[in-house]
């Protein structure tokens, strides 16, 4: 073979590639010279010069080019960058035992990674913090990923089923003995219609109401679901989405109604799902018929028949606008009210909550081109409506106990209104059947004796009877009496508020008397409210018809227009021997003299008077006119169930329990709630059992003969108030404290103003008072609700406080404006100038007012009470504090 044709020798470095890793040797230093590189240029070629570590001399000059500026273009075309010189970070000038050998083997930096972190080639902080193209690629995977897995849910996710969405589980209501009493609550009052049989006002009231762009939108809103996002992402309460699509959605997916980010999601995507695939009509329908409405109404024409009466075609704009407007949340728009869930859903303040939507609705479907303007002239006031019903299993009274129980569950547990809609509960009740039963029968048996609609027109229609009785050992309430029936009668007359309560009132400003004490009037009033004396039922005060009523330092207690205070007391009789009529307070008690009451309570102060009601168990919603003489005696309207609690506090030697309804709640056969009692001391054993032995004298020869039980002891009192308006009587023995109430209102619930009427002449009778009918019907229910039980008796009552008033003082001296009836004695009464600052007009004033404020000859009657024998209210709330004179201060509900 020629020598010119021989294959010259390899170099010693490897070839090519070990040329070409030597480029990378160079004084740039980014890399480490082989390990049989000898650091010299000759031991790059032979002594010759002939053989080149490069191919040819192309590929030299381009190694020159990348070599470094240190080794220069000769350098890197001889093949000098086989190991550099030293120049570099990482390498050295030429092999392994060079002088700048290199810090060791390092990952050739050609070999990429799918992700650069930490990062090549940095040292320190710089190898962690991610570059840009990391962070981006990160983000569109991420991005990419979320859009992969909403596109498998939507696949997913089907339409919801409008039939399905009817099927709900009922709630099993339960009596104490664990037997059921009722099977309610699941969505059965609802019948589907077409989308031509909605009314096209209905269509239009809920779009200019919740959704004007429903006929263009994809479905959701973006800007609320980015709202709810929001919310949601700060630890607020979780919001749905506010397009009529996404309504119709939450209301169909009844399988899962948690307020959970997973379910919103779930929602969402539905939601798009429909927009997209399902015509807006179905959509419409589908939101209508699924919707609720209240009085357990699901669906646009079940919603008609309750509150018109009528089929959902024949509905007119202001009625369309009204349903609509119910949609917000029928607790708080049903101007029925719905205290038995929230105190605060009165029928006036849902009334008019219901009348502004109403008439909103209406002017924005003026506003949106849906109803013309002549036609919303004509809708000023809020359709008529009909009252509302219950359905038939729910008659009589297990109407009022399913609703006194829903809103017991609803307001003491973490179980909502809509959890409990969907059902699948059981709910165990206080409720007694028997003892139900009873109190339903002893109202049965007074009405059917002594009232006679047909003859008396005039003055037995409208009576209304309430009743709530009450174990004192835990506060469970075993029975009540709501009305005629949960059918006709829609206002549970044992919770509600409403009928004060007169001299039922009484024992709480003996209780003050006895656990704060009077105050002294020597002393300043900063230290009059230290130093107190406890006061002993055996005090002494004045049982005087129109006693003047002074302040608790011996002031005259005068109203805004200068004019005095004269108590009057019942059919205008004085109590006591004349002159002075001296009478102690446990005689006072026996015959209900007003005003020994309610001068007490003026030298006590009306302040402890109110906390002694408190701590006994009333709401203090439920307190009506707290700075006026008259207070002590019962202008206040607290509901039976409540009276029947504070009244067991007494018989618990002064130990309070909430009254209850319900004992557990099981959902899935797993207790999900349970009732805890937590007893507070309200008075002393020593107050509450001398309160005790005050009663007994009422009932045992005072009004409340007539509530004498058989071998029983009974402490109680009687009630009746100003004008014969309503009557009580509230009575215990150890084992149960029942209180029975009774007035006059028009039955007609859907009438803004409903005053109670006069009971004068009522069964026959000239007055009706605590001590007649109601005593009867305690009388009755109680012998039967203690049948077979053992006769228990009361704690002996040791001796409490000092007796005031022993001798004659200045607030037992007769009024000189009575010097023509009686003789008085020298008065020792301060000057006008010495009155205490009065109350405003607006406080005072008015048709039903705490005074009379016509011109009486300087002087203001506390009443003319005409309630029979047992005291009664000199007055009732002021026009202020009873809007329209309906039923008292507007606070009812659980238990008001």
């Amino acid at each position: 073979m020629s020598e010119h044709r021989r294959k010259p020798p390899q170099p010693q470095g490897g070839g090519r590639a070990a040329a070409r890793r030597g480029q990378t040797g160079s004084s740039s230093g980014r890399r480490a010279a082989p390990r049989s590189a000898t650091g010299s240029p000759s031991d790059s070629y032979d002594s010759g010069g002939e053989e080149r570590p490069f191919g040819s001399r192309a590929e030299a000059r381009r190694a020159a080019q990348r070599s470094s500026t240190s080794g220069g273009r000769r350098r890197a075309a001889d093949g000098a960058g086989h190991g550099g010189h030293g120049g570099g970070r990482r390498g050295g000038p030429g092999g392994p035992n060079g002088p700048g050998r290199g810090r060791g083997r390092e990952p050739d930096p050609y070999k990429k990674r799918i992700i650069d972190y930490p990062r090549a080639g940095k040292y320190g902080w710089a190898r962690w913090v991610p570059s840009w193209k990391l962070v981006t690629g990160t983000f569109i995977g991420f991005c990419g990923s979320l859009m992969a897995v909403a596109g498998i849910a939507y696949a997913m996710v089907g339409v919801p089923d409008v039939a399905a969405a009817a099927k709900a589980q009922n709630n099993v209501y339960y009596w104490a003995n664990n037997k059921p009493m009722v099977s309610t609550g699941g969505e059965t009052n609802r019948q589907n219609i077409k989308y031509e049989q909605i009314p096209k006002a209905m269509r239009y009231a809920v779009m200019s109401a919740e959704n004007k762009k429903f006929e263009t939108d994809k479905g959701i809103d973006p800007v609320g679901i980015g709202r709810a996002l929001f919310n949601m992402a700060k630890g607020g309460e979780t919001q749905g989405g506010s397009t009529i699509t996404q309504q119709y959605v939450k209301n169909a997916m009844l399988n899962d109604q948690s307020q959970t980010v997973s379910r919103k999601f779930k929602e969402l995507l539905v939601s798009i799902k429909v927009g997209r695939t399902e015509p807006k009509e179905e959509v419409m329908a589908g939101y209508l018929n699924t919707a609720y409405y209240g009085r357990t109404s699901y669906g646009l024409q079940a919603a008609a028949r309750s509150y018109f009466g009528k089929d959902a075609t024949d509905l007119k704009a202001n009625e369309c606008a009204f349903l609509a407007a119910v949609l917000k949340g029928a607790t708080y728009y049903d101007p029925a009210g719905q205290t038995a869930i929230d105190p605060g859903a009165t029928r006036e303040a849902n009334t008019k909550r219901a009348t502004d939507r109403t008439n909103w609705i209406l002017d924005e479907m003026v506003k949106d081109g849906h109803l013309s303007a002549s036609e919303r002239a004509g809708y000023k006031d809020l359709p008529k409506l009909q009252n509302p019903r219950s359905s038939s299993e729910l008659g009589g009274q297990i109407g009022y106990l399913v609703d006194l129980a829903k809103g017991y569950v609803i307001n003491n547990t973490d179980i909502t209104e809509e959890q409990l809609r969907q059902g699948g509960y059981e709910i165990h009740t206080t409720f007694d059947k028997k003892k139900v039963a009873d109190l339903e029968k002893a109202v049965k048996k007074v009405r059917a004796e002594n009232l006679d609609e047909k003859r008396r027109p005039k003055t037995d229609k409208h009576v209304q009877f309430g009743g709530a009785s009450v174990d004192p050992k835990n506060g469970a309430i075993v029975a009540i009496y709501g009305g005629e029936s949960a059918t006709k009668h829609f206002t549970n007359n044992a919770d509600e508020t409403g009928a004060a309560v007169g001299s039922t009132f009484k024992p709480f400003v003996l209780a003050a008397a006895m656990q704060d004490g009077k105050r002294d009037p020597d002393l300043g009033e900063s230290q009059a409210q230290d130093e107190r004396t406890k006061v002993s039922p055996d005090s002494f005060y004045s049982g005087k018809n129109k006693l003047k009523i002074k302040t608790y330092d011996g002031s005259i207690w005068k109203n805004d227009k200068g004019k005095e205070w004269l108590q009057t007391n019942d059919d205008d009789e004085s109590y006591g021997a004349p002159p002075n009529y001296r009478i102690d307070l446990r005689e006072a008690m026996r015959v209900s003299a007003n005003s020994a009451f309610v001068q007490l309570g003026m030298d006590v102060g009306l302040d402890k008077v109110k906390q002694a009601a408190e701590n006994a168990g009333l709401r203090e919603s439920s307190l009506t006119g707290t700075t006026f003489p008259s207070f002590s005696i019962g202008i206040s309207d607290p509901s039976a169930i409540r009276m029947a609690g504070s009244y067991a506090t007494f018989a618990t030697s002064g130990k309070q329990n909430e009254p209850f309804s319900v004992k557990d709640v099981e959902y899935e056969g797993g207790s999900v709630w349970k009732h805890k009692s937590a007893t507070k001391e309200a008075f002393t054993e020593q107050v509450a059992d001398n309160v005790t032995d005050v009663l007994k004298t009422v009932v045992e020869d005072g009004t409340g003969t007539s509530a004498q039980l058989d071998g029983r002891e009974v402490a109680g009192k009687t009630g009746t108030t100003d004008g014969n308006k309503s009557a009580w009587f509230v009575g215990y023995t150890p084992q149960l404290s029942t209180a029975v109430s009774m007035y006059r209102m028009d039955d007609d619930e859907t009438k803004k103003s409903r005053p109670f009427l006069e009971m004068y002449g009522t069964g026959g009778q000239e007055t009706i008072h605590g001590a007649s009918f109601p005593a009867e019907v305690w009388h009755d229910y109680m012998e039967q609700a203690l049948k077979g039980e053992p006769s228990e008796d009361f704690p002996e009552a040791e001796p409490i406080g000092e007796v005031v008033n022993d001798l004659p003082t200045p607030s037992v001296t007769p009024s000189p404006t009575e010097s023509e009836e009686e003789q008085p004695e020298p008065s020792t009464e301060p000057s006008e100038t010495e009155t205490t600052p009065s109350p405003s007009a607006s406080e005072t004033c008015g048709p039903f007012g705490t005074f009379e404020c016509e011109d009486t000859g300087g002087t203001e009657t506390g009443g003319t009470e005409t309630g029979g024998t047992d005291g009664g209210v000199t007055s009732s709330p002021t026009e202020s504090e009873d809007p329209g004179n309906t039923r008292g201060n507007g606070n009812g509900g659980i238990f008001g």
